[in-house]
């Protein structure tokens, strides 16, 4: 009882600092001024990552028990209760460390970029809440106050990439990410309505060990179309996942959120936000292993993303979207991990991607802080010369998100390709010779940025030039401190979170015993140096190096080839830059289709049918037979008469023929 009160106290701990950070600065940020405001939601911040860090301290190194825990009952409605509650088990406290840890170095960075913001309070309010909603999420023990932190994370999203609401590409922005989040939600709503009806709980442990006596379960899905139980469930859940994290078709939303200030673009898109779909995998993985329809799907999803997503990376100009769509294609590998059941390898990549992708989101900032907010890499050009610091840390960046070994995205990534590798479930080799060829498209887009931003020849103006300088100290402490975990962080825990018997993630994630890919892999591991001298037999390792050779080449050696190729293949480029047709697609059919439908209904169902047909229509009718009645009575006696004696031979002929 000792332990589960201890835990009990340090998760509302955890979850409720930002919350009130949110609330100090929101409802008194004006009255305590700038410096308090950012003092005191970083000060709470502090405190919850000091929870999250003796939370994994007590569950994964001195091994306490999970804690499971009511905080009190919402409602009772018939046979359903509504609980908000915690599930604190290993799973929550990696992501509770992930979380919190990035959201503190992007507090801390905020106070130089948002420094000559008017909304500077606003903005510091919504980091924390944003940061509450997501630890409500990865904490819940229920899908009710699961989706209470997803609905949650959607929301703040939308305040917060369009914050500069002024823009009117903010707004489209902001928007499109709303809009599209509700399309995944939908499907994520049915899946736990599903759950309700047919489990009668949204509690997980009671959903959880029920669902072995569901898997012979049928329903209809349409007439005549009866489909497993367990299946739809999971891909109903999976395209929940799929809007929230950005897995295609459902992406489009998140290349536009880039209007949103930097380092919101660290926040939700390294650590938080785009990872919540691949937490609610993992966190269901019971479910998802009774169902191999539901793997191959998130499996081949999860593939196509991280191929054709990293590709649209290539032509992209501005710094900040080629990020954005390494984001697309690394959510692509993280799904790719779990639909081959290596979890364990898939929330690793989530690890690792939230402290790479958050080096490179603030160090793109830190660039775009010196260049006067220019975000065009073709205005760019030999930016080490005058920001040194945020050079080595993009280029650490770029060498983990490439997955160049020893640093850390080379031991997460390699092992969800050699998990897809082994894997049996259909679709694998598929998504095997997708996450291959993903490698050499990562490495290109990543170093394609780096040269064009810090090497090849100054293209900016003279003016600029004069007044380009290295970014303010609250600006590269954080990339600093980034930089750490990008290089040392998979070789710490590569061998205890993948291949350990007793590994980090423990029993919080079940992975079936015929799809154990990583206890396969396990027989193989030598240690993190042995895997580094392997690397050089692996096809991705070489893919990898080619990625970077290509744009060296293409930026450094012949800068003329890229225009050439772009001449040479107009078509393709053309397929690239319309991003497939999808935004296209969306514009016309959903975006213009629904406001044509819209002023049709308006004109015929509301103006023809309902105001001119039905209410002005009953009105001419009323006045015609009121018309026609008045004519009845002419007031002449004869008249009066005629019409008695024609009733009365009406009702003479009733009465002889009934």
């Amino acid at each position: 009882m000792h332990q589960d009160s201890v835990l009990h106290n340090l998760s509302l701990t955890m979850v409720l600092a930002p919350l009130l950070g949110a609330i100090v600065a929101g409802f008194f940020g004006k009255v305590i001024g700038k410096t308090w405001t950012h003092r005191v939601t970083i000060l709470l911040l502090m405190v919850s990552f000091a929870c999250a860090i003796y939370i994994a301290k007590l569950l994964i190194l001195d091994g306490m028990p999970s804690y499971n825990g009511v905080i009190y009952t919402w409602a009772d409605v018939g046979k359903y209760q509504f609980n908000v509650g915690f599930l604190i088990d290993r799973l929550t406290a990696v992501m509770g460390i992930t979380v919190t840890f990035v959201s503190l170095l992007v507090h801390i960075y905020s106070i130089g970029y948002m420094a000559e913001d008017d909304g500077y309070q606003r903005f510091f309010s919504y980091i924390s809440l944003f940061t509450f909603m997501m630890l409500m999420l990865i904490t819940a023990n229920n899908l009710l106050q699961l989706y209470f932190g997803w609905e949650g994370v959607g929301l703040v999203s939308y305040l917060l990439i369009g914050f500069w609401f002024h823009r009117e590409t903010a707004n489209f922005g902001s928007l499109k990410a709303f809009i599209a989040n509700r399309v995944g939600d939908m499907g994520f709503l049915l899946g736990i309505a599903a759950i309700m009806t047919y489990f009668g709980t949204i509690d997980y442990s009671t959903i959880f060990a029920d669902a072995g006596n569901f898997t012979q379960t049928t329903i209809t899905v349409l007439p005549g179309v009866h489909w497993n139980l367990i299946t739809v469930v999971c891909l109903l859940l999976f395209i929940g996942a799929m809007g929230k994290s950005a897995q295609m078709p459902l992406h489009v939303w998140l290349p536009e959120s880039m209007e949103g200030p930097t380092p919101i673009s660290a926040l939700i898109h390294a650590a938080t936000m785009v990872t919540a779909g691949v937490f609610m995998v993992a966190r269901m993985s019971p479910l998802f292993e009774l169902s191999q329809v539901a793997l191959t799907t998130v499996l081949i999803i999860g593939a196509v993303g991280a191929l054709f997503t990293g590709i649209l990376g290539v032509i992209q100009s501005d710094i900040k979207r080629v990020v954005a769509y390494s984001t697309l294609s690394q959510l692509g590998y993280m799904m790719v991990g779990l639909g081959a059941s290596a979890f364990s390898a898939g929330i690793f990549h989530l690890m690792t991607h939230a402290s790479f992708k958050a080096l490179l989101f603030l160090s793109a900032g830190s660039v775009i802080i010196g260049m006067h907010h220019d975000q065009d890499m073709r205005n760019m050009g030999n930016i080490r010369k005058y920001m040194p610091i945020t050079y080595v840390a993009f280029l650490v960046g770029a060498l983990s998100l490439s997955a160049i070994p020893p640093f850390a995205g080379f031991y997460s990534k390699d092992a969800i390709i050699d998990a897809v590798h082994l894997s049996t479930i259909p679709g694998a080799h598929f998504a095997y010779i997708c996450v291959v060829l993903g490698a050499f498209v990562t490495a290109l887009y990543s170093f394609r940025a780096f040269f064009m931003t810090f090497h090849t020849k100054e293209r900016m103006s003279e003016g600029l030039r004069k007044n380009l300088k290295e970014s303010p100290w609250v600006v590269w402490v954080p990339l600093v401190i980034l930089v750490v975990p990008s290089i040392i962080l998979g070789a710490m825990i590569a061998g205890p979170m993948l291949y350990d018997p007793h590994s980090i993630l423990g029993n919080s994630v079940y992975t079936a015993p015929q799809y154990d890919v990583l206890k396969i892999m396990a027989g193989h591991w030598h240690g993190a140096w042995s895997a580094v001298a392997e690397s050089i037999y692996t096809p991705a390792f070489w893919m990898s190096i080619a990625g970077v050779a290509v744009a060296w080449l293409s930026y450094i050696v012949f800068p003329r080839l890229p225009n050439f190729v772009t001449r040479r293949f107009s078509w393709v480029y053309y397929i690239l830059d319309r991003k497939y047709g999808f935004d296209d697609f969306n514009q016309i059919i959903f975006a213009r289709g629904t406001v044509g439908l819209g002023k049709a209904l308006f004109k015929y169902a509301d103006l023809k049918l309902i105001d001119d047909y039905m209410v002005n229509g009953s009105g001419r009718g009323i006045e015609w037979f009121s018309r026609t009645l008045r004519k009845t009575q002419s007031g002449y006696l004869y008249d009066y008469a005629f019409a008695m004696i024609l009733g009365l031979l009406v009702f003479l002929l009733w009465l002889l023929l009934g």
